[in-house]
This record gives C-alpha cells, sequence and structure tokens, in this order.
C-alpha cells in the first residue's frame, strides 16, 4: 500500500525526486517541454502512444505519463491524445479522467470499438522522421 501525498504516491514521488522532476516544476523541465511539442503535433483525429512518444525522444514511456499529468488544466498541449500501447486509455487514479479523455477523442472523431480499444493502424499518427531539432 503506497501512502499518498498531495494526489501523488510515495513511490511516484520518488521517481519524480530521481529524475529531479518536483511537482509543481514538473512542467517546466526541458524534457517534457519536447515532449508537449511532440503532443502538440498530434492533429484532431489521431492518437499517439506513451511508448511511441518515449521512442522518439529517448525517454521511458513512464517519463511520457509523468509529463501528461504534469499538466495544468488550462494547457493547450493536447493531452488527451496520448492512449497506451493497446489502443486504449489508461485508468487514472482519480478515477474519473480517462472518461473525460474518451469523450474529448470521441468528440474530435477517433473510434471506439466494444472493448474500448482504438484501431492504431488507422488512428496513429505518424511523425515525421528524426531528427526533431525544432524541439
Amino acid at each position: 500500500m503506497w501512502m499518498m501525498t498531495g494526489g501523488l504516491s510515495v513511490r511516484t514521488l520518488r521517481v519524480c525526486r530521481k529524475h529531479a522532476k518536483l511537482p509543481g516544476k514538473m512542467s517546466q523541465t526541458p524534457l517534457y517541454e519536447r515532449i508537449y511539442a511532440l503532443v502538440r503535433q498530434v492533429p484532431a483525429g489521431y492518437v499517439t502512444t506513451y511508448g511511441q512518444i518515449a521512442r522518439l525522444l529517448g525517454c521511458s514511456a513512464r517519463t511520457v505519463g509523468f509529463a501528461m499529468a504534469a499538466l495544468s488544466a488550462q494547457t493547450d498541449v493536447p493531452w488527451q491524445r496520448v492512449i497506451n500501447s493497446q489502443g486504449r486509455v489508461s485508468v487514472r487514479a482519480d478515477g474519473e479522467r480517462h472518461h473525460l479523455q474518451q469523450l474529448l477523442l470521441e468528440q474530435e472523431g477517433v473510434v471506439f470499438d466494444s472493448s474500448l480499444q482504438v484501431d492504431l493502424d488507422r488512428c496513429r499518427w505518424r511523425f515525421a522522421e528524426p531528427p526533431f531539432e525544432n524541439i
């Protein structure tokens, strides 16, 4: 059982501290800004995965997840367009935000099948090939 501190588990805080990404300052790191720049490239009606972003930037999918979680409610980053490698919206600890994510994606034209999965072959955004000098 993990003790919660300000909405984050002790384990999460340890991982964040290990990477010098403390809550409140997480969205300001250069790596996070590179993650956000890639996510901003994904147009409405398409999705990307945590792993796809991670591979392009040389970080872990978990780090991409932490970057998405660090965004404020007023962000211009289309966080809803990042889903897991199975083509599903990942359930979050708050218990509700994944419903909002699915709703936002559906409003953008992303179709979920009866098992709440997106066809990644059809909906996955194809990024330009590296290098990403402007990111």
